[in-house]
């Protein structure tokens, strides 16, 4: 059992809680996602690690209420319990792993849409902890559902926010604020875009005209987090993969957006499902791909 030490309603439907997880806090890394269940027979649901303390033990997580099993984790309270809390999953950032000092001579850029800021922080986070500054668009649709502005200012080189209905921050999309930046002279050796998949696409499409290379993460289509449901399959440089076993990062420039896009939708029917499988055969699922 996981106890939750915290919760904070940060926007409307968006919610943070800091969870008792020892064993998870102790070998996370950025870019590492959880799966967690209320009970022994609830839905597994994959959610990013936003943060994490290895001397308390307490792991961060921040989800939407989207579905049934979301509005139901939405009324925990503090001091309630996980029955599972598994983790870390999914491979860490790439750059955790680089050469300290030759990942201090490149200049980054994060581009974090919606609850994207979540995941965009640790990076951020660790980054900064390591003497490396980068600088990081944050985009919401409104003033109302930006979520860790505070936190992120903390860490970040530079921060741009940016508000679709122009309430908070410059106003516009975040392909935007790349467009200004670069158009004011600054330069920058490697993206990382997270958010809604379609502000991912787009942010894709703007920075390979500027050559910019972009890595994205897929976590927004995991359902299961084994690979073996099929929900997070997705080509990247016309080769099957899947987010929550290969990724969630990848070369956004190489995302077929287009087709996870259309997964996404069709993954939501039960109809829409067996399409799917009989489209991509024995592709449509992970591990064994017979199940």
């Amino acid at each position: 059992m996981y106890k939750i030490l915290k919760k904070q309603e940060l926007a409307a439907n968006i919610y943070l809680m800091d969870v008792e997880a020892k064993r998870v806090a102790k070998s996370c890394q950025p870019g590492q996602f959880v799966i967690v269940r209320m009970d022994a027979d609830g839905e597994r649901i994959p959610l990013t690690i936003c943060d994490y303390n290895r001397e308390t033990g307490a792991v961060t997580i921040v989800f939407q209420t989207v579905g049934a099993a979301t509005k139901m984790m939405a009324d925990l309270k503090e001091g309630d319990y996980f029955h599972d809390f598994v983790g870390p999953l999914g491979c860490a950032s790439e750059f955790v792993k680089e050469d300290l000092e030759s990942l201090k001579q490149k200049k980054m850029l994060f581009v974090a849409g919606g609850v994207g800021a979540a995941p965009v922080y640790p990076q951020v986070k660790w980054l900064h902890e390591h003497g490396i500054q980068a600088d990081v668009i944050v985009g919401s649709k409104t003033k109302d559902l930006l979520i860790l502005e505070k936190e992120m200012e903390a860490v970040a080189g530079n921060l741009y926010v940016t508000t679709d209905d122009g309430s908070y921050g410059r106003s516009g999309m975040v392909t935007q604020v790349i467009k200004d930046l670069i158009a004011e002279g600054k330069k920058y050796d490697v993206c990382v875009a997270i958010g809604p998949m379609i502000m991912m696409k787009f942010v894709c499409l703007l920075t390979k005209e500027y050559e910019l290379p972009t890595i994205v993460s897929l976590n927004p289509i995991m359902v299961d987090g084994t690979g073996m449901c099929g929900a997070c399959r997705v080509t990247v440089g016309g080769k099957v993969k899947f987010a929550c076993v290969d990724g969630p990062e990848f070369d956004g420039h190489a995302v077929n957006f287009d087709e996870a896009m259309r997964r996404q939708s069709l993954y939501k029917t039960q109809e829409g499902k067996a399409i799917l499988a009989l489209e991509e055969g024995d592709t449509h699922h992970g591990g064994c791909g017979n199940c």
